[in-house]
């Protein structure tokens, strides 16, 4: 198990304890090795250590706390994750990581389990999760099997029990979604009615069709767009002859094919990023009366409330951004060579610079995230602008790589990828391409029908109720 922080203590791997604990502190025995945690840390994580503290049993009341029935490792990993660090896990971890999220009942390590899957783990993943019975993980990691069934679909039906790959394959995989993002709004006559089409990918047909309409007040043009729990939100952007912002925000659902809308920020803004995480939305930075902003704001989803959050470093407009193991992370230049990527560090409402990138005579367009790996996508030498370069850099090791070789864009627009499982799907007018993620390196893998639309172009991923497949 490998972390990307340091750990708080208790596990030393040979049954000792850390530092006398004290009364905000507990003991817990898990086999022969022995734990120090924070009863607030315990109460706030996990749903047992909440339950017990507010059951009155006598327990509650104990110095020293013996779980016999828990692997230590698993333990130790549990304590990690509610730490906040974000630890890298092999096959025996996991297994030992989900049989203690099961009995602890512990949130955060269920939702890191899920930022972790991938198709090296997947299998085990889901029949390890379906074993214990949790549900939202053996989910998680079955649409991943399902979004990679031609690569594992083998192997499944091999090791799964009949039920549990019945049930893999009763899902329907994850749809490759576009719309150009020069659309204007409102009632203007000269708009073709197609460029204002959600469209989504028919791979087994390799054609293209409408999913859903944009709403008339609605606009993509220099607008945020991203997806949220399988939802689909735009804010900001422009419209009209004299480029207006929008002040309205739309969200659509896949599920019961409609939109709504939803309030608008407290400033308004166009040529913003946006990106979903958590349950929130993040408007970040953008533009007002061709200003560039530093601002960032949050829409809690539940709530249906805007609230502001920590400033960017620096005014930034269309900035590069991406979400990694549930992390967000923004790219932003500096003239002439440099990039930085910032963290956003929610608990303590901050942004955090993570590394820097210098490269000559580039910029960064595109910032992926797959994995533990952030993928900085930008212009080659100046003399030579349709180059691609990739550089990738990896948060567990903070060690850069350059990516053998580059792209072109003629070979498909890597400004708007979206990761899929392990692959990597983009598009420009052409053809559509899907890269495999080996070992850090995109290996072209399967060339389909380009997006038949003129200018930039928005793309996402959207899971489609089964019902959508069948027509």
């Amino acid at each position: 198990m490998h972390s990307r922080e340091s750990s708080g203590g208790g596990f030393d791997g040979a049954g000792q304890t850390h530092p006398s604990c004290s009364a905000s502190t507990l003991t817990i025995v898990v086999g022969d090795t022995r734990f120090c945690e924070e009863k607030t840390l315990l109460v706030q994580g996990c749903d047992y250590f909440q339950a017990l503290y507010r059951s009155g049993m006598k327990e509650c009341r104990q110095e020293v706390l013996h779980l016999q029935s828990l692997p230590a490792r698993g333990f130790f990993i549990a304590m990690s994750v509610l730490r906040g660090e974000t630890p890298v896990l092999d096959g025996d971890d996991i297994v030992e990581a989900i049989q203690c999220a099961a009995f602890l009942q512990t949130s955060p390590l269920m939702k890191h389990l899920i930022d972790i899957i991938d198709s090296d783990n997947c299998l085990l993943m889901c029949h390890t999760a379906a074993t214990f019975g949790l549900t939202e993980l053996c989910h998680a990691a079955a649409l991943f099997i399902r979004n990679v069934y031609a690569d594992v679909g083998a192997e499944v039906r091999k090791a799964f029990p009949s039920e549990l790959t019945s049930y893999v394959e009763s899902l329907t995989p994850t749809m490759f979604v576009a719309v150009g993002a020069h659309v204007t709004c409102g009632v203007d006559k000269t708009v073709h009615p197609a460029c204002r089409t959600i469209c989504y990918l028919d791979e087994v047909g390799d054609s293209w069709k409408v999913l859903t309409d944009l709403p008339l007040e609605a606009s993509t043009s220099m607008a945020g767009v991203t997806v949220l729990d399988n939802r689909l939100y735009v804010v900001g952007g422009v419209h009209g002859l004299h480029k207006q912002v929008v002040d309205s925000c739309f969200c659509y659902s896949i599920d019961t094919n409609s939109w709504n809308r939803f309030s608008s920020p407290s400033q308004l803004r166009y040529n913003l990023s946006l990106i979903g995480v958590d349950g929130r939305l993040y408007a970040i930075g953008g533009e007002y009366n061709r200003e560039a902003m530093s601002s960032v704001e949050t829409y809690e989803v539940t709530t249906g409330r805007w609230g502001f959050a920590a400033h960017l470093p620096r005014p930034a407009a269309g900035a590069a951004c991406t979400k990694a193991m549930s992390r967000v992370f923004v790219c932003l230049w500096k003239p002439m060579e440099t990039s930085e990527i910032y963290e956003l560090l929610p608990k303590r409402d901050a942004w955090q610079l993570v590394t820097t990138l210098i490269r000559r005579q580039s910029y960064g367009h595109c910032l992926v995230g797959h994995r533990d790996n952030l993928y900085v996508i930008r212009n080659g030498p100046s003399d030579d602008f349709l180059r691609c370069m990739m550089d990738c850099y990896n948060l567990t090791s903070g060690q850069w790589s350059s990516l053998p070789g580059h792209f072109a864009n003629s070979k498909g627009s890597l400004f708007t990828a979206v990761v899929r499982g392990n692959s990597v799907l983009t598009l420009n007018r052409s053809m559509t391409l899907e890269f495999a993620i080996e070992n850090r390196t995109w290996k072209p893998r399967r060339q389909m029908k380009g997006f038949p639309r003129s200018g930039s172009v928005w793309t996402f991923l959207l899971q489609p109720p089964g019902a959508l497949l069948l027509q």
